[in-house]
């Protein structure tokens, strides 16, 4: 990982890709959506403080455990003044987070159970299949592709 001398106070999108370990077409995108700022010099090149590393991290570790942008977004508005999440930020905001990943947990193990039924069912019905069709209101009384 480069090393950027401690005088420098601010990064070039290069040097921040290289440090964050994302795309920097990835940290375009993340500040056309507002997670990470920049000043314009007057060459117009991007610049971004070194807390910017910090932030990026933040939205990399929120997205790996499956939160969407809008969501990362809406927790780092809530930081005063936008300054950069610490630990106990990320202690708050991911304990808020615990309930909708375990829904989502849940969910995804229902989904696993059902395909394995799906499977041996045999019927891949588009119309009675509880996958595909899932308030189907004749699946209680009939199974496969009877209708």
């Amino acid at each position: 990982m480069p090393q950027i001398p401690e005088k420098v106070h601010e990064l070039t999108v290069g040097q921040l890709s290289a440090r964050s370990g994302a795309a920097v077409s990835a940290l375009h995108f993340y500040e056309a959506k507002g997670l990470i700022s920049s000043r314009r010099t007057s060459g117009n090149q991007r610049r971004y403080t070194r807390d910017t590393l910090r932030r990026v991290a933040f939205v990399r570790a929120a997205q790996r455990v499956g939160l969407p942008l809008v969501t990362i977004g809406e927790a780092l508005a809530q930081l005063p003044e936008g300054r950069t999440p610490t630990r106990e930020d990320w202690a708050r905001l991911s304990e808020n987070w615990r309930a909708v990943l375990d829904q989502r947990i849940a969910q995804l193990s229902r989904l696993r159970d059902n395909l394995t039924n799906c499977i041996g069912c045999g019927c891949l019905s588009l119309s009675t299949c509880a996958l595909s069709n899932p308030d189907d209101a004749f699946g209680d009384r009939l199974t496969g592709s009877k209708l």
